[in-house]
């Protein structure tokens, strides 16, 4: 049937997405320890908008009928170097993007244009996503450790001047 052929696609990208959350959290959990506070924030932003494509795929499912499949695909990359972060993030948002084109694609085959149209709107935020974790490693590449260093810098002195809530 169709219909299951768009829910099993559906079910993967749920599955893509929470392993996207659970990764970029680790990363905001550990560039927060580090005093890394924009390279932390940007990932939990992402994360959270993460979430929200779980949420959108979920609905889509539940129309459909089926049943969302909460199942991470793939185990968490350890990483606590910024650098090999941004890269490990890249490479990720690269691979949704590959396979969101192509299930829009086989959704509008089968004829779900309202899958398909799903897939491209999130190929354009993981697009913008890719773009962010690539910027952030060309200013990294650029700038080399003095561009951690201002922020944990920037860090330290809203700790010292108590604007951190603490």
């Amino acid at each position: 049937m169709e219909r299951e052929k768009s829910i099993k696609l559906l079910n993967t990208a749920v599955n893509e997405e929470l392993t996207a959350v659970h990764q970029y959290m680790y990363f905001h959990f550990h560039c927060e320890d580090l005093g890394y506070e924009l390279l932390s924030q940007m990932f939990l932003r992402i994360a959270i908008v993460e979430m929200n494509h779980v949420e959108m795929l979920a609905e889509r499912i539940l129309y459909l009928k089926g049943d969302v499949e909460m199942i991470p695909k793939g185990k968490i990359a350890y990483i606590t170097d910024p650098k090999e972060m941004l890269e490990k993030a890249c490479e990720m948002e690269t691979g949704s993007i590959d396979d969101y084109n192509a299930w829009a694609q086989e959704c509008g085959a089968i004829p779900d244009s309202a899958s398909k149209a799903l897939f491209e709107d999130l190929v354009k935020i993981e697009e913008k996503h890719q773009d962010q974790f690539d910027t952030e490693l060309d200013n990294l590449k650029k700038f080399g450790n003095e561009y951690l260093a201002l922020q944990s810098v920037e860090r330290s002195k809203q700790v010292a001047s108590g604007k951190n809530g603490g």
